[in-house]
């Protein structure tokens, strides 16, 4: 649901889950450039716990650390990168007095050094930060302080809350979901003559909590996601994997110049018309199952801030779902491309305007 809405760089927007999706719309960023590849597991097991001052755990860092080494899949693109400015502010908020202690160095190792300080207090934790950022350019900080309209659910106060001890987790299950999109799109684009129109490196990522709340889940703004320590969809990596793919499409989305509304309204539109808020009527043309309590599917919600976008980014994890059960070689047991016309017409522009066409699903009867 949006959560505040403004045009231009000021523009956020947040979904509160309820049984729902977590997610938002930013304000439209330059647009993308298609980063360096990186390999991971084609099957990525979850986490362990290991003891507090163990080492790092090697299901999060070995999705990593081999990474940066892999050769692209298609021709690269100068990866964007995040300067040690913003990787301060996204690490410190306010304060930059550690630029001056990691004043020395190239800019990655300035930006290591930024890392290193922040995550001072938990070593396991430093690292896991360290090989996210080397293998994908993202920046794992902090959220700022807010209070946050959250419409009908009314306001919530989220605060920083740096994902160390007990919610190291969160930054491990952030990590693998990097990894796996790397190892997705890396083997999406074999073959592929040009670069993908889609980000998915080189973001920051900043972790908050809500006080006396578990919504919302994550947001999306400006080429980052805040993400939610004790949101409640924020409970398994295979959860956090689809969620901030949810969340980074809107990030893309927006650097589409707001591609939903224009392309996939009209469609959107007319189911709606034709089903209002119906669940049995909605159930052929949503693209995930997702319910929102005491409302209908979360693609169609209709007082979620813009619900177009919503649509679009369910699409997109359908998407996402597919096309990584095909290359894991599960294949889903229904193609959305194949139900109702209007799920086909929206997947072939979805396809065609963020992944080049490629769609490794098998064709429609």
């Amino acid at each position: 649901m949006a959560a505040a809405s403004h045009r231009g760089a000021a523009r956020i927007a947040a979904c509160f889950a309820v049984a729902a999706a977590s997610c938002g719309r930013p304000s439209a960023p330059a647009a993308p450039s298609l980063p360096t590849a990186l390999t991971a597991s084609s099957a990525i097991p979850a986490p362990r716990e290991p003891a507090p001052d163990g080492p790092v755990p090697p299901t999060a860092t070995s999705a990593l650390s081999g990474a940066a080494r892999a050769e692209p899949a298609v021709p690269a693109a100068p990866a964007p990168a995040i300067s040690p400015l913003a990787a301060a502010r996204l690490l410190f908020l306010s304060d930059d007095t550690h630029l001056t202690a990691c004043a020395q160095g190239t800019d990655a190792e300035r930006i290591r050094c930024l890392i290193s300080a922040r995550y001072s207090a938990d070593a396991r934790a430093a690292a896991t930060a360290t090989a996210l950022y080397d293998a994908t350019g993202d920046v794992a900080g902090l959220s700022p302080a807010e209070t946050m309209d959250g419409g009908f659910r009314g306001t919530v106060r989220l605060v920083p809350e740096l994902p160390v001890q007990a919610r190291r987790k969160h930054l491990e299950w952030v990590a693998l979901a990097a990894a796996d999109y790397d190892d997705l799109f890396r083997q999406l684009t074999v073959g592929l003559a040009r670069p993908l129109p889609y980000r998915w490196r080189g973001l920051g990522v900043r972790f908050m909590r809500s006080v006396n709340r578990t919504t919302p889940s994550a947001y999306a703004n400006g080429w980052s996601v805040s993400y939610n320590v004790d949101g409640s969809l924020n409970t398994s990596p295979d959860a956090v994997r689809e969620l901030l793919f949810h969340e980074i499409f809107h990030l893309n989305d927006a650097a589409h110049g707001d591609w939903a509304p224009a392309t996939l309204g009209p469609i959107f539109d007319a189911i709606v018309a034709r089903c209002r808020s119906a669940t049995s009527c909605l159930a052929p043309y949503a693209p995930t199952s997702t319910l929102v309590r005491g409302g209908t599917y979360y693609a169609f919600q209709q007082n979620n801030g813009a619900p177009v976008h919503e649509y679009a980014a369910e699409l997109a994890l359908r998407y996402y779902r597919e096309q990584r059960a095909v290359l894991h070689g599960a294949p889903p047991a229904a193609r959305f491309k194949c139900g109702r016309p209007e799920n086909g017409r929206a997947w072939s522009l979805l396809v065609d305007e963020f992944f080049a066409g490629v769609d490794r699903t098998a064709p429609c009867p």
